[in-house]
């Protein structure tokens, strides 16, 4: 269908469908999804919180996470933009934000499977018995290597309060919940058709290996949100490697998805199951979650799309610098639209135009710096905006959304001149 891989044209397809009865709701009706709604469960889900029940015993994050790289929020953690200082292009790992639903789950690579099922596939292999591939069947599928940001639709959140003075919900991410870096592995094309694709599939549902994610109540099940089969065979990858390393722990291992220019939550990690079907499919991960919801938006709120236009500087908050000298500012800015055009920096004495460093990829972010005279003594607040290729400049304020989606307004940056 046509515009089927633009998220934005997919839900509201698919969200018509399930209204109409035409969809079916992965394990959940909607008589149950519309209880949860109404028991204001998509703010616990959210803030990004366990209740009792969901977790494993298994540790929230595995990786070491230094007070001078992450903030933590329970099982989230945001990576310092003052840590990305000088570490070049690409995240180094151990760096990368990790956000989990309930806990990074141990998985051994040898026993691992991938398991592909449902109506979308020739002779309609069942759940129970589906077409199976272990990691080095996907080894040996031949490769390809993107570089791509994943970033949390809620990046940005905590700025709605502390600039907007807004109250939302959810983890309070300041603009460290993302990261760019080399994934390398198979495209899901290949391995639909390798498993029996047909021309009738309208829609898969990758699911994760995680524990169930409980709320209200309500066993939702593992992680799982449906991509339109458009978009499954344009561009994403079944990634095994990242960096040029086996994938962590917390960051998917032994395979996620990556899918280019779609929130976060599509790239499931830990993948473990996909139904193909020629059914449009909803999860509660696109009916209930991840929705523009507030005053504005209509009751089922609107989807959270492709990300926003963003900028950071690579500096602590009330970072100091000395009165009088030379200083040069850099950050980066990123667009879920495509490469960014330009980039302007106000430090008190008007909009400049930042020089760029380094190229950039089509589904990254640029780097940019821009030389600073401190003057004198005092308190400075430092602004960065971004024009991507689209045309689409940061505004001064992003439009409430109680969840606390997509902020792309710019960011004041308080810095101190001692």
């Amino acid at each position: 269908m046509t515009g089927m891989t633009d998220e934005a044209t997919y839900d509201r397809t698919r969200l018509a469908q399930w209204r109409a009865g035409e969809a079916r709701a992965d394990g959940i009706s909607r008589r149950g999804m519309l209880r949860l709604a109404a028991g204001g469960s998509l703010a616990l889900t959210a803030l990004g919180t366990f209740p009792a029940g969901t977790a494993s015993a298994a540790t929230p994050i595995v990786k070491p996470l230094p007070p001078e790289i992450f903030e933590v929020y329970g099982t989230n953690a945001e990576t310092r933009w003052e840590a990305l200082s000088g570490q070049g292009y690409l995240t180094p790992v151990e760096r990368f934000f990790v956000r989990n639903h309930t806990a990074t789950p141990s998985i051994d690579t040898g026993a691992w499977r991938l398991k592909l099922f449902g109506t979308g596939l020739r002779g309609a292999p069942t759940a129970d018995r589906p077409v199976e591939f272990t990691y080095h069947d996907l080894r040996r599928l031949p490769a390809e290597t993107i570089t791509s940001a994943i970033e949390c639709a809620g990046n940005g959140r905590s700025y709605f309060t502390s600039q907007q003075g807004q109250t939302v919900s959810g983890t309070a991410w300041k603009l460290g919940a993302i990261g760019v870096a080399r994934w390398r592995g198979v495209r899901l094309s290949t391995v639909l058709a390798k498993a029996g694709l047909t021309r009738h599939a309208v829609d898969v549902l990758p699911e994760g290996l995680d524990a169930d994610y409980v709320t209200g109540g309500v066993n939702l099940g593992k992680v799982r949100r449906p991509l339109p089969i458009a978009k499954a065979l344009q561009d994403v990858l079944l990634a095994y490697e990242m960096n040029g390393r086996p994938l962590p722990p917390d960051h998917g291992h032994p395979v996620r998805l990556v899918v280019p220019s779609w929130i976060g939550i599509s790239s499931i990690k830990w993948l473990g199951r996909i139904e193909v079907s020629e059914t449009p499919l909803v999860s509660p991960w696109n009916t209930q979650y991840y929705r523009l919801l507030g005053p504005d938006y209509p009751a089922e709120g609107t989807v959270v799309t492709r990300q926003v236009v963003k900028s950071a500087f690579e500096l602590p908050w009330n970072a100091e610098f000395a009165a009088g000298g030379r200083h040069v500012l850099r950050g980066r800015s990123w667009s879920g639209n495509g490469r960014i055009r330009r980039v302007e920096v106000d430090a008190g004495d008007g909009w400049r135009q930042a020089k760029f460093v380094g190229a950039a990829a089509d589904r990254g972010w640029q780097r940019w710096e821009i030389p600073w005279r401190a003057g004198v003594p005092g308190a400075r607040t430092l602004r960065a905006r971004a024009t991507d290729i689209t045309g689409v400049t940061q505004p001064e304020v992003t439009p409430l959304n109680t969840q606390g989606y997509l902020f792309d307004a710019v960011v004041r940056h308080p810095v101190r001149v001692v």
